[in-house]
């Protein structure tokens, strides 16, 4: 039964997150810039850890109950996701674009812990996805199956993070070109923009 509920949590988990979002396309960049790498996988990870573990514990009945809450996240996060989509748009207009692991100066830590955050917490469908849907499926299992489907969402979370950040690197020789940076950050803008629109949708 637990480990039915393990490999439950790491199906519905790893589906959750896989799907091309903000956060996902936030970490790509950083990985493939090579700045503070680790830092943003460990900022995914702990995020969706303390989401899931709350969603799990009952915390999702509380966000369900509380739509003005979730209202106030849309609005900012579709401002931030604009915001950012603009940066991208700039970026992807700017020839000069940084080429993957030339060595260019890294940017700011703290800017950069508070973007991932930002990304990590300021869209609705991370507490609808993670907590709400998780934590109401999870809620369900019996016995300890409960903590069984949180670790395994867990699990997922933790495999997908460190693989999307560490293996970005393989991707290195595509983004020797500022050309194939010029089509990432477009295809970012683009991202950043509809998610910013489907809040409220």
């Amino acid at each position: 039964m637990e480990a039915t509920a393990f490999l439950k949590g790491i199906g519905l988990g790893g589906s959750l997150i896989v799907a091309i979002g903000s956060q996902n396309a936030y970490l790509l960049r950083q990985a493939l810039k090579r700045e503070f790498v680790l830092t943003c996988i460990a900022i995914c990870i702990a995020c969706d850890v303390v989401l899931i573990g709350a969603g799990v514990a009952g915390m999702g009945q509380l966000i369900v109950e509380a739509p003005a809450l979730l209202f106030w996240i849309k609005i900012a996060g579709a401002g931030f996701l604009f915001w950012y989509g603009l940066r991208a748009a700039r970026s992807a207009l700017n020839p000069g674009a940084m080429l993957a692991g030339d060595g260019a100066p890294a940017g700011d830590r703290g800017t950069v812990i508070a973007a991932m955050l930002a990304f990590s917490l300021l869209n609705p469908h991370v507490y609808l996805d993670t907590v709400v849907l998780l934590g109401s499926i999870g809620g369900q299992q019996p016995g300890n199956g409960r903590m069984y489907f949180a670790l395994g969402a867990m699990l997922a979370s933790i495999i997908w993070f460190s693989g999307l950040g560490l293996g970005a690197r393989y991707l290195t020789p595509i983004f020797a070109r500022p050309r194939s940076w010029q089509i990432l950050d477009a295809i970012i803008a683009l991202v950043m923009w509809i998610l910013a629109v489907s809040l409220f949708i």
